[in-house]
């Protein structure tokens, strides 16, 4: 791995991942997935649903640009599915409801992991490529 990046690449990956994850995480998440993954039962298929859609949407963006990088999009949704997870235990196991403080908690830490990977796979394909 190079030591140096290319800012414009970092940016760029940046802004496409940050992009495909608000789409992926507020535009095709439904109430289904988005609650169901928070689940103490039945939580595995509407989380694993959420995080193949993200899966897929970054594996079609490094495919277009970067198609030495198709592997990214299975490292996103497998660290996706591990903070989401992560994220839903604690929501299942200490009954964390939005009237709850540590559930805006949970929600920003969540969201900040996610920035913090797709921040990680920017450096790591403009570093690369």
């Amino acid at each position: 791995m190079s030591s140096s990046v290319a800012i414009g690449a970092l940016a760029g990956w940046m802004l496409l991942l940050t992009v495909k994850h608000v789409i992926a995480d507020f535009f095709l998440q439904n109430q289904w997935m988005a609650f169901g993954k928070d689940r103490k039962t039945g939580w595995a298929l509407p989380l694993l649903v959420h995080c193949l859609i993200h899966g897929v949407l970054t594996t079609i963006l490094v495919v277009a640009i970067a198609p030495a990088f198709w592997f990214i999009g299975l490292i996103d949704f497998a660290i996706h599915i591990l903070i989401d997870r992560a994220k839903g235990f604690c929501v299942a196991t200490f009954d964390v409801t939005p009237d709850h403080q540590w559930f805006w908690w949970l929600i920003g830490i969540d969201q900040a992991l996610h920035h913090l990977t797709g921040f990680g796979l920017s450096i790591f394909i403009a570093a690369n490529a």
